[in-house]
């Protein structure tokens, strides 16, 4: 009977091929179903931000609409292709997380073992604040997708001889997109300054194909020229993306506290848009273990990286609370030092025993399973059935799309966010009119169903108008969400 020869069977052989296709199928199905797993609605930030890429314009982008400018246009483009609809809204962040997840995925298996790099991967692209980002239709996502494009463009450059002219033009345009996100001008001029310091990759530079080069700065400097005019021409712009639309430096500690708040709150639930705890108790350990671990290697690049990310992530808060979410980046890069670790010690008890690595692979299953079910569970139900986020989510858009008859008149107060969002729904759509007030009904409208959203209190419904339906939420406030009235017959 011959003798069994672990390394030469298919499933050993072939197992972090079929570990990531099994990932990426898993990651594939979970993100494009991200809208109807949770959150249940739309959030105030999304609808304004689906206003603001509606009605985004070539002639608002050369008077100042520059803020995120790549999201917006993606989710102008997804709005006119399927309607003002919550997946629409969605698509945007959906996509983007494909590719973020991606680009993490090669970013670790780039600097780890293969086996290091897999485990890690699988616990940031189905970690809560990640699933958040890939299915929230804000562009908030933007400021971990560029860092991590940024980065894996860079590790494609740094320490090649010579590096392909392709991968150094793409890192030059990813920095040129990135400064239309809010605050990451500060790290475009970071690399900018740290190229030009170090000689290294100075002599990459020069040593790039002219005629690649000179393509390159044309582009870049184009773009410079675009964003700078606009910059100098609205001083909301150049106050959003340096600094935040309602920064002030004496509330910069108590943003910071905001920001980092639902990462580390495990008791109450926080108020906000923010399932908290966004990171468990056993993944915190996982990164505080590769902190740890990296300490006689501090400055070893990607250990400085993480390091320099985090410092980076909080001074970013104290300017927008929500930019805490950048810590995503640098908590990947510590898990896969916390795995590192810990495989790095058991192999170590086992040199020469290749059953005991063999039967590493339970107790890891087991290590994963305990972090990886309770976050998905704690995403998907949290999101609707903890009140104090539930809340915060709106799902007037569904009802109204499901229920009210082509031409109903919707009554919506001006000057708020529901008459720019239905005034939206109302261009792309043509099944609603619109009107400010009761004052405001014409012959026409009063042919047809009234609605209002919730229960306006100076409202008084026409002669020969009766409530008729009152369409409710699940949620445990304000939960009757639209009064539907119909002509009496």
């Amino acid at each position: 009977m011959s003798k069994l020869v672990i390394s030469k069977l298919f499933l050993y052989r072939y197992r972090f091929y079929i570990g990531y296709i099994i990932l990426g199928l898993a990651f594939l199905a979970l993100v494009f179903t991200l809208p109807l797993i949770s959150p249940a609605g739309l959030s105030d930030l999304e609808r304004q931000s689906a206003v603001s890429s509606y009605n985004l314009h070539v002639s608002s982008i050369t008077s100042g609409d520059l803020i995120d400018l790549p999201y917006h246009l993606l989710q102008k483009v997804s709005i006119l292709a399927l309607g003002l609809t919550p997946y629409a809204i969605k698509l945007p962040s959906i996509i983007v997380g494909l590719a973020l997840g991606l680009l993490l995925i090669l970013l670790l298996n780039r600097w780890f073992k293969s086996n290091v790099a897999l485990l890690a991967s699988i616990l940031t692209v189905l970690s809560t604040p990640f699933l958040y980002l890939a299915g929230s239709g804000t562009p908030l996502i933007m400021l971990v997708f560029w860092p991590t494009l940024l980065l894996w463009l860079g590790s494609k450059i740094q320490g090649e001889k010579s590096p392909k002219p392709i991968w150094c033009f793409a890192f030059a345009l990813a920095l040129l997109l990135a400064i239309y996100t809010p605050h990451l001008i500060y790290l475009v001029l970071f690399i900018v300054v740290f190229t030009i310091w170090n000689p290294h990759l100075r002599f990459t530079v020069k040593s790039l194909p002219k005629l690649p080069l000179f393509s390159m700065c044309i582009i870049i400097l184009s773009g410079i020229a675009i964003w700078v005019t606009n910059i100098l021409s609205s001083s909301t712009v150049a106050l959003t993306l340096f600094f935040g639309e309602n920064f002030s430096i004496s509330h910069f500690f108590d943003n910071v506290r905001t920001g980092f708040a639902p990462f580390f709150s495990w008791g109450q639930p926080l108020e906000g848009v923010y399932l908290s705890p966004l990171i468990g108790l056993a993944s915190l350990a996982l990164a505080i273990a590769g902190l740890f671990s990296t300490r006689n290697g501090f400055f070893a690049s990607r250990n400085a990286i993480a390091s320099c990310f985090i410092v980076f992530a909080i001074v970013l808060a104290g300017l927008t609370p929500d930019s805490a979410l950048l810590i995503v980046l640098p908590f990947s890069i510590l898990t896969a030092h916390g795995l590192r670790y810990i495989l790095e010690k058991w192999y170590g008890l086992f040199p020469s025993n290749p059953y005991a690595r063999v039967f590493a692979i339970f107790p890891l299953s087991i290590l994963l399973a305990l972090m990886i079910i309770p976050s998905l569970n704690h995403y998907i139900y949290g999101y609707k059935y903890t009140p104090a986020v539930a809340n915060e989510f709106n799902t007037d858009l569904t009802i109204i799309s499901n229920n009210l008859k082509d031409n109903t008149t919707l009554i919506v107060p001006e000057n708020t966010l529901d008459y720019a969002f239905y005034e939206t729904y109302e261009d792309r759509h043509h099944r609603i009119n619109l009107v400010k007030s009761v004052d405001q009904l014409s012959s026409f409208d009063l042919k047809n169903d009234i609605a209002t959203i919730g229960k306006m209190d100076d409202f008084n419904a026409p002669d020969g108008y009766r409530l008729s339906r009152i369409i409710t939420s699940p949620n445990s406030d304000n939960s009757d969400r639209i009064y539907i009235y119909t002509v009496n017959k």
